[in-house]
């Protein structure tokens, strides 16, 4: 796993995993879950919640856990989605996945400190393994008011998925192209999460047909700081993965930049340029931030490509 230099402060070294294109799988679909070995997604989120009907919830329990238990997906990173505390199935939901060890269990509805708490209670009381983390769904008003003390509220927390269809029903606001009614939301919890040091992934966009729009949804997600997008459809994973990586022009001005820095060392002076530009402690941080995501892409994209063996 590649690291990236640097939280908000500058001077920490976090682990980078991919999580360009997180795919939402309906665990009670038998099919569905096998077809998501062949999908290129970085991330899979195996859904016990609203893809699941309600006298089906114990047979998706059953065959997610199976299905992270087989450890049939390669090297990317399978979560399981369960169903929100305050439900009659949370709790069995919870101590299942705790055994399966998933690489995350997704929680819908997180509007406080508490919940986070309460999550990882039990977690650790199911016995949960210490690499099973807390992905806090972010959907409500609520949430958005309390958002840095849920992103500070346990070192399981790893990241936050913003759950925009649900923010928008209950902001009472419609869905327009830019999504002007949610920037706010969108803005407080990019903010809590670059402070607190976690990931952060878009909502989903609702309109499989409409691929124009999901490539603009994407490109503003990326210019907006978010590590990528959660899905609904394989046919979105494509474009996903495209705009969330570094281009290849990138990749080659951060090598640019990172050897004109080390040779303005080397030299004794304490300034380089690139093509004109003046390049400052900051520009060398986000250039080997940049070049660590694309050796991380590259990395998961050559491991997902063998076949799965059950050990990872």
């Amino acid at each position: 796993m590649s690291t990236v230099s640097g939280d908000s402060t500058g001077n920490s070294t976090v682990a980078y995993r991919p999580r360009r294109s997180v795919l939402y799988m309906p665990a009670a679909n038998e099919r569905a879950l096998e077809k998501a070995r062949g999908i290129p997604a970085d991330a899979l989120i195996l859904d016990l919640e609203d893809a699941v009907a309600p006298d089906a919830k114990e047979a998706a329990r059953e065959r997610a856990c199976a299905k992270v238990a087989e450890r049939v997906y390669g090297g990317r990173e399978v979560t399981i989605r369960v169903n929100a505390l305050d439900t009659r199935w949370h709790a069995d939901d919870l101590r299942a996945a705790a055994q399966a060890g998933p690489d995350a269990v997704v929680v819908p509805k997180v509007g406080s400190a508490r919940d986070v708490h309460a999550v990882e209670k039990s977690l650790e009381a199911a016995g949960a393994p210490e690499h099973t983390r807390i992905w806090a769904m972010v959907e409500t008003p609520v949430a958005m008011l309390h958002i840095e003390e849920i992103a500070r509220a346990s070192q399981r927390l790893g990241v936050f998925v913003m759950g925009t269809n649900d923010l928008a029903n209950e902001l009472h606001a419609e869905h327009v192209p830019g999504r002007a009614p949610l920037l706010t939301g969108l803005g407080l919890c990019l903010l809590a999460a670059r402070a607190a040091g976690i990931a952060i992934l878009d909502g989903v966009f609702n309109d499989i047909r409409d691929l124009d729009g999901f490539e603009a949804e994407c490109l503003q997600g990326r210019q907006l700081g978010f590590d990528g997008k959660t899905l609904i459809h394989p046919g979105q994973v494509e474009p996903c993965n495209r705009v969330f990586a570094p281009t290849d022009a990138k990749v080659e001005e951060s090598r640019s930049i990172l050897a004109a820095w080390e040779e303005a060392l080397a030299s004794g002076r304490g300034v380089a340029t690139v093509n004109g530009r003046m390049i400052e402690n900051l520009h060398v941080h986000n250039a080997r931030r940049i070049l660590a995501v694309s050796e991380a892409i590259a990395a998961l994209e050559q491991e997902t490509a063998a076949p799965p063996t059950p050990d990872r």
